[in-house]
């Protein structure tokens, strides 16, 4: 019997290593696997192994209507030419792109992956259009999965789909954790804090993801900036690529505790920044499932939230760490103020949080689920 072809679509490199690399090298040793990325995107594709045929397409994250008309095209002409039993797509852009073109070429078996919903935090006519899009992506597809189960409910909530086209793997998260990779070291704790410069008595705040309004870094700033004033020993540290030119933004609103924030930029070894923390702060605005929160887990990081659909699947508030009220600055710091006063807690929940990661979120166990579900198509 031929072997079976599946090919993954996704806009950057980054996406692809980030969350799906795992997947990929086990379906190596029983598909034929494909990925299509924009591969004049930042990133490197790291681990994905040597098996996977890879195609660039340009596939821009941004709305450009002849950017997007090209790209389409060059992905049916390519599904058309490759004849895929599966095609299974990330993010909103490479999902809307791929379906279409996967329909367009009458490919089988049509799987999308949700992480999150750009047009809730959009409104009027802005928020209706992305939203029929999302409504248009589900349905040229024939297979759903989202990353939490509090993010299946939403869009089941919100008629985006239909109960039973769409379903979360094991207990959530796109690709679980690699927790020999994020998992508690001294020895880099030490380093990473002697190369940026911070004191071993420091209790540093990480931020690793976008730095974007929508992930909250602007009230997480404020918010810091009152924490820094009252406790000494308060850092933060900044880890991620500056979209949205914020840096700036950032420092004017940490004046005179600005010395004691760290902007390091994108990396591709978050695991180094994590094992340096002492608590993750995401104060997002929206999130698919919050995979950054479950790795700094597995480095024995309690972790302070937005209170939103996703992050309430990451954490478990007062167990592996806080939640907060979105956008509430208030809340941010108290939150934050809490872990900084009490060591006890703060171990105590970095302890849960690394248990919790291991036992429910380990990348094999996600990896199998996944694995299953593709073999059932």
């Amino acid at each position: 019997m031929p072997t079976k072809k599946i090919c993954f679509i996704v806009a950057t490199p980054m996406t692809a290593s980030a969350f799906l690399s795992g997947h990929m090298r086990a379906l190596c040793h029983d598909y034929e696997v494909h990925l299509v990325c924009d591969l004049d995107e930042r990133g490197a594709l790291d681990g994905i192994g040597q098996d996977v045929h890879v195609a660039s397409i340009g596939i821009l994250r941004k709305f450009s209507p002849k950017a997007d008309l090209i790209a389409l095209m060059s992905l049916v002409r390519h599904f058309s030419n490759h004849r895929y039993d599966i095609i299974c797509s990330v993010t909103p852009k490479a999902g809307l792109l791929g379906m279409l073109a996967g329909f367009l070429s009458r490919t089988p078996c049509r799987i999308h992956i949700f992480t999150g919903q750009v047009w809730v935090t959009r409104s009027g006519l802005v928020r209706w259009g992305l939203k029929a899009l999302d409504k248009l992506l589900a349905w040229l597809s024939t297979d759903l999965l989202t990353d939490s189960n509090s993010q299946r409910e939403f869009l089941i909530g919100q008629l985006i789909t239909r109960s039973e086209k769409i379903q979360v793997l094991a207990d959530g998260s796109i690709c679980g954790v690699d927790t020999d990779r994020f998992k508690i070291n001294v020895d880099l704790r030490t380093e990473v804090r002697q190369q940026l410069g911070v004191p071993e008595s420091a209790l540093v705040v990480l931020f690793l993801g976008r730095m974007s309004r929508d992930k909250g870094v602007l009230d997480l700033a404020s918010a810091f900036a009152r924490l820094a004033s009252k406790h000494d020993n308060a850092w933060m540290l900044w880890v991620g690529p500056d979209e949205e030119e914020l840096t700036q933004d950032i420092l004017n609103r940490c004046k005179g505790v600005g010395n004691r924030s760290c902007f390091v930029g994108f990396t591709t070894e978050p695991e180094r920044f994590m094992a340096a923390a002492d608590i993750f702060a995401l104060p997002s605005y929206r999130e698919g499932f919050g995979t950054s929160v479950i790795e700094a887990a597995a480095c024995g990081l309690p972790s302070v939230c937005s209170r939103i659909y996703g992050l309430t699947d990451a954490v478990v508030d007062g167990v592996t760490g806080l939640l907060h009220a979105p956008t509430d600055i208030n809340d941010i710091e108290r939150q934050l103020e809490v872990l900084v006063m009490n060591e006890q807690l703060r171990f105590q929940l970095g302890a849960s949080a690394r248990r919790r990661a291991v036992d429910d979120f380990g990348q094999a166990r996600l990896t199998a689920s996944f694995k299953s579900f593709v073999d059932a198509r």
